[in-house]
Formats: structure tokens, sequence, C-alpha cells
């Protein structure tokens, strides 16, 4: 025991160290009497003396109207006397607390944990100010982890997980969580790997290849985010093929970061997301290891939903990052193509029709047949305005449409013989039919941009006959048809077919793999069907050479008296 004078001039200060459950009760119940303003208790043994305690406390509190705060960790079995403090005082839980004290605005008393020592515990006393306030400050900050009582008693009776979240220290504990979170998906799991190396040690310890297994047994949608590189793509490639046809699994999918640290925010961090309930995060001390637990620092788990929720709004906009960043690529690689393309494009028609004007003077008997490829030349040239032009109204959505009720399958027939008229004068190899047989009864009324629908029908007209004149003798056919509530218009050829690496991005701006064209003309097309109400699609054929392209446009729903196009009257 230890005395010195009271600097405030009201007594001795004195801490001492005293034996046994009886000195114990009465230090209680010495500080408890002794208080003014304020009783602070932290217990983990409530029950062993929650009887004496709470009739101790009790009467004080109503004695002298002070203020009562209680932590400990509550269980099923103390529920019962967390209620009854509850009636007199403020009580909060606190997980895995493992002290026993009760400080006031004057003195302080704190006892050895019962369940670890034997019938005679040690418990220590003071009033010295300085140890007083050390041991209210220890408090309140106990106080600030702790969370209310009510909350934790309606998880116990409701049966409801307790939401937490901590820190992890150890490497070996993460690892271990790590692997039993995987092990324990039942529907999704989202990762962010953020180096090669880091990929590389999770596979090593036989992450990917469960959640090969969860994806296998379970259905488990696997979505990760990783830098790759060619070990990493030969890995995919032998574990991620599907058991069936070899076919890539649709419940996998990996987006490659290609980007720097600095543009995806993400560093050395590793982020496994569970079932969207429970997260993990860690980082990592020196990614240079390649085993796990050297490499790893410390981790954070939480199983609290605004953390969760935060983390996957991280994948997620990371996510849509990554595809950002990829169709930007994609576009600027298009970009250039198409400069080059256009450039060569309006060249060779504006250097032709140069070349035509000052060979007229130096040769004026032939005049018109000069006159003629200059005009040829510069309805190319115009072409090529009107889709850049048509481009820029469709991006920016000021594309109009001038719409008018026609007859569709008129339109067809006419544009056809147009181009048998135009086949037959240039000599190509190519036979044109049109397969509709026209009932004055069952009409194709429209409603639609008559210019615009001759634009479209014209162009798949113009691809067909450019990749099927090269065959011998083939064969284009155009049929319409009515289905329900829409027109259904096909044109099949038995020309090239459509290129593999083309046809995932056929109706995009700038696709093509000819060595004339700008790659415009089919994602105008589908976007003035679109802008009708309508759809386009293309396919190979699957039995012959060649490809069909389809597109649909809505019937008009009132028929007029004029059912036929302006081309009728020409």
């Amino acid at each position: 025991m230890s005395a010195e004078p009271d600097r405030t001039g009201t007594g001795t200060t004195i801490t001492q160290v005293l034996y046994g459950v009886e000195n114990a009760v009465k230090l209680f119940s010495r500080v408890v009497y002794g208080a003014n303003t304020a009783i602070d208790i932290c217990d983990y043994d409530i029950i062993s003396h929650a009887a004496t305690s709470h009739k101790i406390i009790e009467k004080r509190v109503q004695e002298i109207g002070a203020k009562f705060r209680y932590i400990t960790e509550i269980k099923k079995d103390n529920i019962k006397y967390c209620k009854e403090l509850m009636k007199v005082g403020q009580v909060r839980h606190l997980d895995g607390i493992r002290t026993n004290f009760v400080v006031t605005d004057t003195e302080y008393s704190s006892s050895a944990i019962m369940q670890q020592v034997h019938a005679h515990p040690e418990t220590v006393y003071s009033n010295v100010r300085s140890i007083v306030e050390q041991q209210r400050y220890l408090f309140e900050n106990l106080w600030n982890k702790a969370i209310p009582a009510e909350r934790k008693i309606n998880e116990i009776e409701g049966g409801i997980e307790l939401e937490k979240t901590y820190i992890i220290q150890d490497p070996q504990s993460i690892q271990k969580l790590f692997v039993d979170m995987v092990k324990s998906v039942q529907h999704e799991v989202l990762l962010i790997l953020p180096t090669v190396n880091a990929f590389l040690r999770e596979h090593r310890m036989g992450i990917i290849q469960l959640l090969m297994q969860a994806m296998r047994e379970r259905n488990v949608n696997v979505r990760i985010l990783t830098p790759t590189n060619d070990v990493i793509d030969n890995i995919l490639k032998n574990t991620v093929i599907s058991y069936q046809e070899g076919e890539r699994r649709k419940d996998f999918d990996l987006r490659s970061i290609n980007m720097s640290p600095e543009e995806t925010a993400v560093s050395t961090v590793t982020i496994v997301v569970v079932d969207k309930k429970e997260s993990l995060v860690f980082e990592k001390t020196d990614d240079t290891k390649e085993n796990f637990i050297e490499a790893v620092g410390m981790a954070t788990y939480s199983n609290s939903k605004p953390t969760v929720v935060s983390y996957i709004s991280i994948f997620e906009s990371l996510w849509t990052q990554v595809d950002l960043y990829e169709q930007l690529k994609t576009h600027d690689k298009m970009q250039k193509e198409f400069i080059n393309i256009a450039s060569h494009e309006m060249k060779t028609p504006t250097q032709a029709i140069i070349g035509y004007a000052d060979l007229i003077h130096k040769h004026p008997e032939k005049r018109e047949d000069m006159m003629q490829s200059i005009s040829r030349n510069a309805v190319r040239l115009q072409r090529l305005t009107n889709d850049i032009l048509d481009v820029t109204r469709i991006d920016s959505h000021t594309l109009n449409l001038h719409k008018e009720q026609f007859n569709i399958g008129n339109l067809l027939a006419y544009i056809v013989q147009d181009y048998v008229g135009y086949i037959e004068k240039e000599n190509q190899n190519v036979k044109l039919f049109y397969n509709f047989k026209q009932d004055v009864n069952d009409p194709l009324p429209i409603d639609a941009d008559e210019d615009r629908i001759t634009q479209v029908i014209s162009n798949l007209l113009n691809n067909a006959i450019k990749f099927t004149s090269k065959k011998r003798e083939g064969v284009i056919s155009v049929s319409a048809e009515r289905k329900k509530e829409e027109v259904i218009v096909s044109i099949k050829d038995t020309g090239e077919g459509i290129n593999p690496e083309i046809l995932p991005r056929l109706f995009t701006k700038f696709a093509t793999r000819s060595f004339s064209g700008t790659g415009l003309g089919l994602y105008i097309s589908k976007s003035i069907v679109e802008a009708h109400g309508g759809k386009m699609w293309a396919e190979n054929n699957p039995d012959e050479e060649g490809a069909t392209f389809t597109f649909t446009l809505p019937l008009s729903s009132s028929r007029k008296t004029i059912m036929f196009s302006r081309k009728d009257g020409r």
C-alpha cells in the first residue's frame, strides 16, 4: 500500500491491493457509494455477482441521480441481468472483453478475472487523481468501441449474426480465413488481385482451384480483376476451361488490369467479397515473396453491411473503369483505322476529279467520258461525306426522320429492279431475285422515312454485290414477310460470308476488313432501323456459303388510302 498527501486538502490518497472475495465486494461498494456524479463499470464476469452489484448500483443511482454506464460481453446466459441494469442506466456490449473495474469521479477499483484465479483474487483500489483519470480515459475508449445493448440483445434473441469489423495481424490467420471464406461461398465471389505475383501466390495456395471447384459444384459466379501475363493466361487456359465441350465457363469472368496503380487506385491491396455478405482486405508488405505468409501484412475482415457494400462499390467501379479503358483503347484503334481509310477514300476520288479536270483541256475529244468519271467520283465523295455527317447526327441524337406511310413491298420491288439493271450494265457475275408476291388485299404498310429505308436497303445490297461478285454465278435473294405486327426483310447472298473477327462488332463504327469502304455503312443502317423501332442482325448461312442480313420494321397501325411508295409514280 502507498499513501501520499491529498492535493485537494480533503484527506489522504491511497493505492492499495487487497485479497479475497469479501474485500473485493467491500471495495466495490466503497467506490460506488463514494460516487458523486458518475459510475462507470467494465465487467467481464457479470453473473457471479449480478444480484449484489445490481442492488448497490441501483441504490446509489437513486440516491444521487448519478450517471451510470456499464460495459460487458452480452451472451445468452446474462441477458436477464443486462436487462435489469438497463433499467438503471446505459449498457453496452463489447466482444471479448477481459477486465473488471469500476471507476467514478473520485475512485477506482479493479478485480482479477474470477475464472482465471483461485478463491483469493487480488483487488486494486486507488483514489489517486492521476490513476482515476487514466482509468476514466480507458473506460471512454472501451465505451466508444462498444455497441448498444439493445442491438446485441435483439441479435441474440432474433438469431441474427452480429455484424463486426476487426483487424488481423497474424499472416497465418489471414491465410486460414481467406481459404475458409472461399470454401464457404455459395453464390458469388468478387476478387481483386493487384499484381501478377499476387495472382500466382493465390494460385499456389489453392485459391483459384477452390474457386473452380465452387463453380463446378455449386454454380458459383466468379469475377476477378487482376493484371495478366503469359503465365497467368496459361493457368487460366488450363484451369478455367469448362469440363463440357471445352468452352470457357459462363460463370467465370476475368478482366485484365492493364492500367497503372495510379489509374486504378489499387497497388498492393487484395480485396475479396463473398456472397455480398463478408469482405477481407489485406495488404502486401513484400510483393516479391512467393509465399503468402511472407508477403502479407495486416488484414481487415468485416461482415458489416455498410463496409461490405463499400468494397462491392469499389470492385464494380474498378470493373467499369477497366471496361471503359478497354473500350477507349478499342475506339482509339478503330478511329485511327478510320482516319487512314477515310483519308484514302477521300483522296482517291479527289485525285481522280482533279486529274480528269486537267485532262479535259488536253483531250477535249474525250470530254464526255471524262465528265462521267468526274461525276462518278464526285458521287463517291458525296457518299463518304454524307456517311460522316450521318454518323455525327446519330451520335449527337439529331438524326431527323420524315415519316410517311408507304408500302415497303413495292419499295423493295423497285429498288431490286434498279439493281438488276445496274448489275447487267456493269457485267457483274451476280443474279438478284426478289421473293415476294404482292397481295393487293394484304400490303405491307409502314410509317417511315422512305429515303432512309432506301438508304438501308441500298447499303445492304451494295455489300452483298461487292462480296458476291467475286464468286462464279453468285446469287442474292431479297425477301419480305409479315410476322404479327412487323415486317421482316432479309437479304441473303452466297458470297464470302462474314469474317469471324468482324462478326462480334459488325455493326459498330469503323468495322471493316475491306480495302475499300469506311466501315460506317452497317452502323448507319442499324441506327436508322432502330430509330424506326426495328431491329437488325446478321449471320453466316449455316448450310451454305455467304451471309444473311435481316431487319424488322413495325407495320403501320392504321391503313390510309395511299399504300404505295413514292417511287411508284416515276
